[in-house]
């Protein structure tokens, strides 16, 4: 760190040298306060700092037979001191001097807004010992099973999972989350997000090299490093760029002084200038100040691109197809709905003694299993301070339920397959009930006792608070088609689809079934999938843009999106779009704004004799407002209204 430090202190240092060494041969040359003889001295010590860095990447570039921007400003300040315009020559490496300093300084403080979560992770967390006794020890020591105590106000300095204690956590360090979440025992805790307000112990369960906001920092620096298509261009255009502006000049000062026989000194002038202000040095810095200010301000608020390449990217998606479980929904079914039926009177009941009863059957059975539908049935009893029955001689059938004894009585719990010989028997209300909660979307459980049905209890995966205000904003940005691809059955992908407003809905599907139906649909369209990262990896790298969901903590989304939501915040999927598509226009911005500056300067050389220094000012100046343009993106300035 200190290293680097100090690589980027030493353009500011050098700069500074240029411009005291600057007004010093000025002040020798133009007073009486200085001798004028050592105007030249001092004109040489601004050459060499001003220069200093230029020379090095035109000789590095040189090595490799290629031309840059560097080339053609030093062959400028050179040209000018041929003349005996040392001033202008200063001025000009000045200024060149400056405009790279002031890039550097902008572009790290779109990289310091990223590399500000380190500063928010501690250098030493508080382990306790196996005595009970507490100790400060640096994070790189924290071993994977150690117990670490974080107290209120502090930040967390490792990821793990608490063990003790409940408190708020303030993650939007993390997941870009505004409101503080709860955390208990169970739950998992990030690196560099603040504990608010109770004591906790947690379980570390990464090293700190490999926390989430680790991953984070690589992540982004890696995503600066993987260029946008425009500045792959850009790139590729400088040294092809640099040779035909070298080649113009040598023909501007050979034609008019070899050939019509014009004075040297004027035409060497006006071709230095040439050389000057026909530099596209505004246009090629225009898009890595754009693009890299949008990563930062993406990473700030949970969207991590993994490359320059898919902020552009994401621009042209019309077509956006959703994983339905865990990413429309919450990922964990909950009961929904508890009809209690009365064989005597064959009607449903709603009275509280007779649905109580029925949970605390159903509970009792599903009390030590570990089906996601039986938690959810014991969680229900748990809120509605519900007894699960005492059961015994439990019997399991997978894929089916699960049959017991209570108070001498045979009851049971399960699905259609488990009582398919009994159904017929029943009254036709109940298989009609189900049948109708079915058509809902939900999963249907029978209770019975004695081989006689007490009641059902109707389950379903829940859909996310945010989904359908989400999906209305995204038809709002222009998204002209939103489909669901799913493994689930087509009844209740349907009914989710029909609540959440979404256009088609692809059912019964498996992982490679997904990638034919993406391929189906890039062919009208740029698509972008958004699924939970892991059984959807196929279909995400299959699709223009794989979007990842809810991934703080899970390591094969952050492997296998372009981009990912660190948090289950589906809100963040039009600001998504209106990051992205705001980082285009100030991309294009300040490429037409480049080219003009240069067009501009350019006819003033030929129609009013532009003087160098003018031409230095408005090419360095372009440069500046373009990097100041830049970094507009790293703010949420007009990003929460529809752009």
């Amino acid at each position: 760190m200190a290293e680097e430090n100090s690589k980027s202190a030493l353009p500011i240092w050098l700069t500074s040298i240029c411009g005291g060494a600057l007004a010093l041969g000025a002040i020798a040359q133009f007073t009486p306060l200085l001798p004028g003889s050592i105007a030249i001295g001092f004109y040489l010590i601004s050459y060499a700092t001003g220069g200093y860095e230029g020379f090095l990447n035109t000789f590095r570039d040189f090595r490799n037979w290629e031309l840059n921007i560097d080339f053609l400003m030093i062959a400028a300040a050179i040209g000018a001191a041929t003349l005996n315009q040392w001033i202008e020559g200063a001025i000009l490496l000045f200024l060149f001097s400056l405009s790279g300093a002031l890039e550097s300084y902008a572009l790290g403080k779109s990289r310091n807004a990223i590399h500000s979560l380190l500063k928010l992770r501690p250098n030493q967390g508080l382990k306790l010992l196996p005595d009970g006794s507490e100790k400060l020890v640096p994070i790189e020591e924290l071993a994977i099973g150690d117990t670490v105590i974080v107290k209120p106000g502090e930040h967390i300095p490792i990821d793990g999972t608490i063990t003790r204690g409940e408190t708020t956590v303030d993650q939007s360090a993390i997941t870009g989350e505004s409101i503080p979440v709860p955390k208990e025992k169970g739950d998992k805790v990030f690196a560099a997000t603040l504990n608010e307000n109770g004591v906790i112990h947690l379980e570390v369960t990464k090293p700190a090299k490999d926390t989430t906001v680790a991953k984070i920092i690589e992540l982004v620096e890696s995503a600066q490093k993987n260029q946008a298509k425009t500045q792959r261009f850009l790139d590729t255009f400088e040294p092809r760029y640099a040779i035909t502006v070298v080649i113009a000049v040598i023909l501007l000062i050979l034609i008019p002084w070899g050939l019509l026989e014009h004075d040297f000194d004027s035409t060497f002038y006006r071709a230095m200038t040439v050389l000057v202000v026909a530099s596209p040095c505004a246009l090629i810095i225009s898009t890595p100040a754009s693009i890299i200010s949008a990563i930062a301000n993406g990473a700030k608020n949970g969207i991590l691109f993994k490359g320059g390449a898919h902020v552009e990217q994401t621009v042209g998606i019309n077509t956006i197809a959703f994983d339905k479980t865990g990413t429309l929904t919450q990922g964990t079914p909950q009961v929904t709905d508890l009809f209690s039926f009365d064989d005597n009177s064959e009607q449903f009941s709603t009275e509280n003694d007779q649905i109580n009863e029925l949970l605390a059957i159903a509970a009792g059975c599903e009390q030590h299993s570990e089906h996601h539908l039986a938690e959810a049935i014991v969680q229900k009893a748990a809120e509605d301070n519900i007894k699960p029955y005492p059961v015994e001689n439990m019997k399991a059938t997978p894929g089916q339920g699960v049959e017991a004894d209570f108070d001498g009585v045979k009851v049971a719990v399960g699905n259609n397959k488990m009582f398919e010989g009994s159904i017929t028997g029943w009254n036709e209300a109940i298989p009609d009930k189900a049948e109708e909660l079915r058509k809902d979307g939900k999963t249907v459980v029978y209770v019975v006792k004695n081989g006689r049905p007490v009641g059902i209890i109707a389950l379903a995966d829940q859909v996310r608070p945010a989904a359908a205000q989400m999906i209305r904003q995204l038809k709002k940005l222009g998204i002209n088609k939103i489909v669901m691809l799913t493994g689930d059955n087509r009844g209740v992908a349907e009914a989710i689809a029909k609540e959440l407003g979404i256009d088609e809905v692809y059912a019964d599907l498996l992982p490679d079934e997904k990638v034919d139906k993406v391929e189906e649909l890039k062919k009208s369209g740029m698509v972008a999938m958004v699924g939970d990262g892991v059984n959807d990896a196929p279909a995400l790298a299959t699709s223009h843009l794989g979007i990842a969901m809810g991934a703080a903590g899970t390591d094969v989304a952050l492997e296998t999106a372009d981009v990912v939501l660190m948090g289950d915040d589906l809100t963040k999927l039009p600001y998504l779009l209106r990051l992205s598509r705001k980082s285009k226009r100030v991309v294009w911005q300040n490429i037409i704004f480049s080219m003009a500056v240069i067009v501009m300067l350019l006819f003033g050389v030929f129609l009013i004799d532009l003087p160098l220094t003018l031409g230095v000012i408005g090419h360095e100046g372009s440069t500046l407002l373009v990097v100041l343009n830049g970094l507009r993106l790293l703010g949420r300035g007009g990003l929460a209204d529809n752009v």
